[in-house]
């Protein structure tokens, strides 16, 4: 009997969006749960930003909208059980992390990576952006972080996070985090259930919920 083909979702994020930290922190378990693989595409944000005459995020902009956010995060991390602590700094810069997770991104270390540099800017409210922070999380890892940061700091490895970048725009990415199932668009942390669903094969999150009280 030919083994079943397990579902796929593509996972575009960047770690200076607060969204993104909640879907970071929720992905590895629900993926592992509906037998779905992810396939992280770190990518810069502000270059979409930019694209469309923002100098920073939308949250910044309009102060409304960014203290409706802050409210909005409190609550969700709440929902979900993820630590939180209003970063003193927003949005930070995420190069050099987002570099070493495009590096990292099929290795089997991507998803705690990921999730360790979203705790520390969102968490510990920490400079995620410099070399000590990055290798303290890889150290942590049991990683060879002086390897790890030379190769993600490569000006090959550079040119790809650009091409990244510029393969979200051409997507038609306008945010983060952004999910792709058989190439359907999900934006937002509020659909990842969705995203995760249609990867298995259900047709709505309704479906996989009912599924687990069978």
């Amino acid at each position: 009997m030919d083994q079943k083909k397990r579902g796929e979702l593509e996972f575009w994020f960047d770690f200076g969006s607060n969204y993104s930290y909640l879907s970071v922190m929720r992905i590895r378990e629900l993926a592992r749960s509906a037998e779905v693989d992810v396939r992280w595409r770190p990518f810069l944000l502000g270059p979409i930003f930019k694209s469309f005459g923002w100098e920073t995020s939308p949250f910044v902009l309009q102060k409304e909208k960014g203290a409706y956010m802050w409210q909005d995060m409190l609550r969700q991390c709440r929902k979900y059980g993820i630590a939180w602590q209003r970063p003193s700094q927003f949005p930070r810069h995420s190069l050099l992390p987002l570099r070493v997770a495009l590096y990292g991104a099929e290795q089997p270390w991507i998803a705690q990576f990921c999730e360790r540099v979203m705790l520390q800017n969102f968490s510990a409210d920490q400079d995620i952006n410099a070399e000590s922070s990055v290798a303290y999380i890889l150290d942590r890892l049991d990683l060879d972080a002086a390897a790890i940061i030379a190769a993600a700091q490569s000006e090959d490895n550079k040119l790809r996070l650009r091409q990244r970048t510029e393969q979200a725009k051409a997507l038609g990415i306008f945010g983060a985090p952004t999910f792709f199932v058989d190439g359907e668009m999900f934006w937002g942390n509020d659909r990842l259930d969705d995203a995760i669903a249609l990867a298995r094969g259900a047709t709505t999150s309704s479906t996989l919920i009912a599924e687990k009280h069978d």
